[in-house]
């Protein structure tokens, strides 16, 4: 390998990583002399990357690594998987991750998690564990006992994480925190954040009548490591391979799929951490059917404490048949984003698209107009690209834009409102030190629950 890279990877670095983890704020406070971005490594210099879930969006990951050395990909459906076995046929293929992760442990350095939501902890902390650097498709987790698991080894082992929040990466999302930080709307009172896409993939109550159907499984699939730590139900084409994300058994429905999207913006300028109170509405609520499927329609609202300068938050999430209301002052024929979010203050309003604050503006058109925007203090990252960010930090020795320590409270917002849903109307006051509901005992039951036998973190 290129000497550079072995300096890298050397003792400088191992004395660098020594020191991570100091914090969020720490993470994102860049100098000035690097606001045009870093120039990456040398061409000649690769990373050994394994890649585990390569089908769907982890085929992504697979591509954008695809200038490194991939030399191992893992996936249990070989139809899904297939053409990235064509489009890399050196790497070696598995189809359990811990065989790679075992065969290939002296090699791998890197390795990206595009499974689905219920297998992504087990394969990130197999990784962490080995040393290896993990980029995680969102959500960082299933549950939030996982969160706080994932968190801790990235912290003990010292690995640059990345969380798959795509848009953390673009230069939108930088300006609304700067906006933001300059008063441009005052101080912060409320966010309205919403979803409205691909309502019958999040909402999958149609299909319970179909639970007691009997399938066999398909032959290049292997259904029982897809299934892999959660409780084991017999095999179905409803979910597997793509729809998965409404059935609460593997997924987190819409919230899990698009908090780490949609509310990433207010979550970075605010500095929001984590809320103390929980009260969800559903449409149409049913507590056997919502028991296993993702409502059509969520209303949450989640209420955050005072923090420093900023006084207490307030942050409603709509998604599905629920809508987010327009906002009084957009101009005449404008409405609010389907997807996408409404920052309320003191002093006015911002509203922007999703992934990354997509089209951030002042509301109404007249302020937009009017406002002088301050000068970028926030480093802006090279072509918007996440991963390529994620593969420059491990190279220069420094942590990513969206590490696990960001990340999993960004989540953690999403799985306690997955938790809301169970028991709509009831407020649920989080103590998240305790890592407990403090008021409905019942709700606990969902904030770690256990592995199927086999499986254990």
């Amino acid at each position: 390998m290129a000497t550079t890279i072995n300096s890298v990877r050397g003792t400088s670095r191992r004395r660098f990583l020594k020191g991570l983890g100091a914090g969020v704020a720490a993470l994102h406070a860049v100098p000035a002399h690097v606001l045009g971005g870093e120039s990456g490594p040398a061409p000649s210099d690769k990373l050994n990357v394994a890649c585990i879930g390569i089908g769907g969006r982890g085929r992504a990951s697979v591509d954008a690594c695809g200038g490194q050395n991939i030399i191992g990909l893992c996936d249990v459906d070989d139809a899904v998987a297939g053409n990235a076995y064509t489009t890399f046929p050196k790497a070696k293929k598995f189809r359990d991750f811990r065989t790679m992760l075992d065969e290939l442990d002296k090699s791998i350095e890197a390795v990206t998690v595009g499974t689905p939501d219920h297998t992504h902890t087990v394969a990130a902390m197999d990784a962490m564990r080995r040393g290896k650097h993990v980029y995680c498709e969102k959500p960082l987790a299933h549950s939030i006992g996982e969160i706080r698991a994932l968190m801790q080894a990235a912290r003990e082992h010292k690995v640059i994480t990345q969380l798959g929040n795509q848009g953390h990466s673009s230069n939108d999302i930088r300006s609304l925190c700067e906006w933001i930080r300059d008063g441009a709307i005052g101080n912060v009172t409320e966010v309205h954040a919403s979803c409205d896409a691909f309502p019958d993939v999040y909402c999958q109550i149609g299909k319970l009548p179909k639970l007691a159907e009997k399938h066999d499984v398909p032959a290049h699939l292997d259904y029982d490591l897809w299934v892999g730590p959660a409780q084991f139900r017999p095999y179905s084409p409803m979910w597997v391979p793509w729809n998965w994300r409404g059935w609460l058994r593997f997924g987190c429905g819409c919230i899990g799929d698009w908090i780490c999207h949609v509310v990433d913006p207010s979550f970075w300028a605010l500095d929001l951490g984590l809320p103390t109170s929980i009260r969800a509405e559903v449409k149409d609520y049913d507590p056997k059917a919502h028991a296993e499927v993702y409502p059509r329609g969520t209303k949450i609202t989640f209420q955050f404490p005072a923090k420093g300068r900023r006084g207490p938050v307030k942050l409603v999430w709509f998604d599905g048949s629920e809508r987010v209301p327009r906002p009084p002052m957009l101009d005449q024929g404008q409405n609010a984003h389907g997807t996408g979010a409404v920052i309320y203050g003191d002093k006015g309003a911002m509203m922007h698209g999703s992934h990354g604050a997509g089209g951030v503006k002042l509301i109404p058109d007249a302020r937009n107009r009017e406002y002088k925007r301050p000068e970028p203090s926030i480093a802006r990252v090279p072509h918007q690209d996440h991963h390529r960010d994620w593969l420059n930090a491990i190279f220069a020795g420094r942590q990513s834009g969206s590490p696990f320590e960001y990340g999993g409270p960004l989540t953690e917002i999403a799985l306690l409102g997955v938790i809301a849903i169970r028991f709509p109307g009831q407020e649920l006051l989080w103590d998240a030190g305790a890592m407990r509901f403090t008021n409905f005992a019942e709700a606990n039951a969902y904030v770690a629950p256990p592995y199927r036998e086999g499986w254990k973190l």
